[in-house]
């Protein structure tokens, strides 16, 4: 059918989904092309939407002294949480490099307005976190899109929204979703920083599966997809 994928086609797309990871270091001053940047913002808007309501917005961001104005939130907010952690944890969780605010050469930040195509938004009323939820998906868009490119993501998170609404002028009804920092790097780690460092660990397949009702992890309905999960490979 036309609308097939070439076996080749289907490796690249799980290459990447396998291989994203969080980049939080080892950016290189290698500048993005606005080309390529272009080509990863567009498959982020091509992300599944709510209604169609397409609530997101793409603040692009190089200016240094923007940029250091994010970093003091980050540093503020990081010391706030060093306090909630007990050691040993703690000291190993002050250990770890968290962002790439300055190193990159681009910042994002991904927003939502609830406010775009007015108050009826097909699929919203029942649900309305369904807008947050579809920035989320352009966020994924863009993680992978810039992974095929070779090119590093790293999500900051541990930053205060009214910082970013103040120093990005951002309307009252719209709220940052992501800051993302994108660069080049040295290379992609083989597993998630987070989990080399044995912070935590990753959950088997079988662990995070449930049949037809919470908690049942049995069911002879089921039965196939369980025995293939016994050998699911961990490619991450």
């Amino acid at each position: 059918m036309g609308g097939d994928f070439t076996r080749e086609e289907k490796d690249g797309l799980y290459k990447a989904i396998f291989s994203r990871r969080d980049v939080r270091s080892h950016y290189t001053s290698r500048p993005i092309d606005e080309e390529i940047l272009t080509r990863i913002l567009n498959a982020a808007h091509h992300a599944p939407s709510v209604g169609f309501s397409q609530p997101w917005n793409f603040i692009l961001i190089k200016n240094n002294e923007i940029k250091k104005k994010i970093k003091e939130s980050f540093e503020q907010e990081k010391k706030l949480s060093e306090d909630m952690i007990e050691e040993p944890r703690r000291s190993k969780y002050v250990s770890f490099k968290l962002e790439g605010i300055l190193d990159a050469p681009v910042n994002v930040c991904v927003t939502y307005d609830p406010s775009k195509f007015g108050p009826f938004i097909i699929g919203r009323t029942s649900i309305p976190e369904t807008g947050i939820y579809s920035v989320c998906c352009a966020v994924q868009n863009l993680w992978l899109a810039a992974r095929t490119e070779g090119i590093g993501v790293g999500w900051v998170s541990i930053i205060s929204n009214d910082v970013l609404k103040k120093v990005l002028n951002l309307p009252d009804h719209v709220t940052p979703i992501a800051y993302l920092c994108l660069g080049y790097v040295e290379k992609f780690a083989e597993k998630p920083d987070l989990q080399t460092a044995k912070w935590l660990p990753r959950l088997d397949l079988k662990d995070v599966i449930y049949y037809e009702k919470w908690n049942q992890k049995q069911n002879s309905d089921w039965y196939k997809i369980q025995e293939l999960i016994k050998t699911n490979r961990d490619y991450a």
